[in-house]
């Protein structure tokens, strides 16, 4: 055992001595409980150390590397309960002083050697107690700190709880989403085979009409022809008297009559089905969907805010939710962001704020303060209504909608009320960071879609 160090006695997860290892295929050991937990963070079963995944979910115990470390421990705890260390290694001598200056207890026979010349001792006793004070305090702090770290693993694990719930319910809304627009697309599909069907059964109905005039037409040639040769083969008495006869004459002139004809447009109208398929799909798809120049972004609403499944309203709950302190997130203020921000150009949003007596709206600089009650202090630039405070303007009237145009580079911020077309107040600003819509309600407000009418 003198030949290893403690290194080969901790664990490479708690970076303790190891407690119950336990050996994994790839030979490496970990202690049984932290590994455990490893797994169950990952959600998968590999090797803390390389990453190999194990076969065995229950790895059998380290038998000798317990048996190493329980007998390190033992002639640790041996040497230290002997008082090995309280004798001077020079001298032989219990070390009953505390030399200021070294900061290392000496024996009676070091005070006067030539190493502590001119050095101020103490009697230990009296050194301890300020030590001791000076180390409880480091350690108070570092409990402190052990306790806001363990603080802080628990939210990294609901984090990654979060993380996990998140993916699962925006897959289930690309595949509603997707389903809609598939639908939307397999009804098309049988509206425009359903055309081309109707137009087949009207051509072959037209074309068919044709056919039964021109087997009439056959049919009275036929016998015309049969007719005649009957009478080109009589005497020539008969043939006179046949020939001569009227009805002999216009049977005969039947021949000089015209030939049906193919009428125009017989044929399918193939480019009304393939001329454009997927441009004029897209055209009729645009009226079952809608483009909102704004999306909230979930992971910067304040816990007391509930957004819809598009992201486009937001309502407030009496339940707090149980959501991540990420730094992105508001705690203080019920504010959400834009999930867009704007560094560039003109955009224009309108937001019904009908349902909420009290609200606040505009836009603001990513590194404004989400954190504490210090938001509305700098680069702000807002209109508000009722009770809320704020360093914007202030609108008196009730509103339903509220307009907000931006135009980023001539760093015009304009508020509009659609509805009457009246300006409510313009800022005149040089915008050089990026800037993201807010909101900030009593009740519920919603993005509107955008309408180019």
């Amino acid at each position: 055992m003198a030949s290893q160090s403690q290194d080969d006695y901790i664990c490479p997860v708690c970076h303790e001595i190891f407690k119950d290892p336990v050996l994994l295929s790839c030979s490496h050991s970990v202690c049984k409980e932290c590994l455990q937990k490893f797994w169950r963070i990952k959600e998968t079963r590999e090797c803390p150390v390389c990453r190999r995944r194990s076969s065995n979910q229950h790895p059998p115990l380290n038998l000798a590397l317990k048996n190493l470390c329980e007998s390190f421990l033992k002639e640790r705890n041996e040497r230290c309960s002997s008082g090995s260390e309280e004798i001077c290694s020079l001298h032989r001598e219990k070390l009953k002083l505390f030399c200021l200056e070294d900061k290392h207890p000496v024996c009676f026979v070091c005070i006067n050697s030539q190493q502590h010349d001119n050095h101020k001792f103490r009697p230990i006793n009296e050194v301890v107690p300020s030590y001791k004070e000076e180390l409880s305090k480091a350690l108070k702090s570092l409990q402190e700190k052990l306790k806001h770290n363990e603080k802080l693993k628990g939210e990294f694990e609901k984090t990654v709880q979060h993380i996990k719930s998140q993916a699962e319910h925006t897959e289930r809304q690309i595949k509603q989403q997707f389903e809609k627009l598939h639908q939307f697309l397999r009804d098309e599909e049988e509206a425009t085979i359903t055309a081309l069907r109707e137009e087949e059964e009207q051509k072959k109905q037209m074309v068919k009409e044709k056919l039964e005039e021109i087997n009439r037409h056959i049919s009275a040639l036929s016998q015309t022809v049969k007719d005649t040769e009957e009478m080109m083969r009589d005497n020539d008495v008969c043939f006179l008297k046949v020939s001569s006869d009227p009805d002999c004459s216009s049977r005969v002139q039947i021949s000089s009559q015209p030939d049906p004809q193919m009428p125009s447009g017989a044929l399918i109208h193939v480019p009304r089905y393939l001329g454009n398929l997927p441009f004029r799909v897209w055209k009729k798809m645009q009226d079952i969907v809608q483009h909102t120049p704004v999306i909230l972004d979930p992971n910067t609403a304040n816990p007391f805010l509930v957004l819809s499944d598009d992201l486009t309203s937001v309502r407030r709950s009496e339940i707090k939710q149980p959501l991540p302190e990420n730094p992105e997130r508001f705690d203080e203020y019920c504010c959400v962001f834009g999930s867009e921000g704007f560094n560039s150009g003109t955009h224009c949003w309108d937001v019904e704020v009908k349902e909420s007596s009290d609200w606040s709206l505009g836009v603001t600089t990513a590194s404004n303060l989400r954190k504490g009650r210090d938001f509305f202090k700098t680069d702000v630039w807002s209109v508000l209504h009722g009770l809320f405070v704020g360093s914007g303007f202030r609108v008196k009237q009730d509103l339903e909608c509220v307009r907000v145009d931006l135009d980023y580079d001539r760093g015009i911020l304009s508020f509009s009320d659609p509805v009457t077309n009246t300006i409510l107040h313009t800022f005149v600003a040089n915008f050089t960071d990026t800037v993201f819509p807010f909101f900030e309600f009593s009740s519920s407000l919603k993005i509107l879609p955008f309408n180019s009418q």
